[in-house]
């Protein structure tokens, strides 16, 4: 389990944010610019919150009052970021073995895994720059996962992408979490996607939780609930 009680100061606001997830998919909901990205990031270890505890598995990630801070090589947390930051000047396979500390059998066989589960076995010698955007979003989830994390930190990791591939690769997040069964955690600011993807959701507004917005009922089907 994920466990996240933190404040942190912004330019203009305090974030002010708490959830657990155990291992299902989160959404973080809002619009730009409330503390999303954020969250992810001290989650991640690449920003410090002011205050508060997050956990994992028990294990403490940072603790304020204890003066704990696990850095992020050390945390076992996957990050796709927005942009999938894939290197230009490696083709898919380095990419995706960028930063296996291993490559021993065990490793071996994910990586095999990956590419059949992903459906990028024939672009392993291609260049980054060459592949459309949705073979993009495969090879860096397939980077993520290759290091083994036990928790999955996702920023709009959709958002550029054209509407048919959009929703194929929702579907393709919904099993990859699935089968790893580990927490995914995801930032999107759109109602859509929130729905199609999120076992719960979690709104934001200015670094607040809030209820749901007052249009969320015309956007998506009841089923989904607010995390309080």
């Amino acid at each position: 389990m994920l466990h996240i009680d933190i404040t942190k100061q912004l330019s203009d606001f305090e974030l002010q944010i708490s959830f657990s997830v155990e291992n299902s998919i989160l959404v973080l909901f809002g619009p730009s610019g409330c503390g999303k990205t954020t969250t992810l990031r001290c989650i991640a270890g690449l920003e410090k919150p002011d205050a508060g505890i997050i956990s994992k598995g028990g294990q403490k990630l940072y603790a304020s009052e204890t003066k704990e801070f696990i850095p992020p090589s050390r945390r076992r947390v996957g990050f796709m970021f927005q942009d999938y930051a894939l290197f230009p000047h490696m083709n898919v396979h380095k990419n995706v073995w960028y930063g296996v500390q291993k490559a021993d059998q065990k490793a071996q066989d994910l990586y095999k895994k990956l590419l059949r589960l992903l459906k990028i076995e024939h672009l392993t010698e291609r260049f980054t720059d060459k592949l459309s955007g949705g073979e993009r979003q495969r090879v860096a989830l397939a980077r993520a996962l290759m290091a083994e994390p036990e928790i999955l930190l996702l920023d709009e990791p959709l958002s550029a992408l054209d509407n048919d591939t959009r929703l194929e690769l929702q579907e393709e997040l919904k099993k990859m979490q699935q089968i790893w069964n580990i927490p995914f955690v995801l930032v999107t600011h759109d109602p859509r996607e929130a729905r199609a993807v999120g076992n719960k959701v979690l709104f934001l507004e200015r670094g607040r939780q809030v209820t749901e917005p007052a249009n969320w009922e015309c956007q998506c089907p009841p089923r989904l609930q607010a995390v309080n």
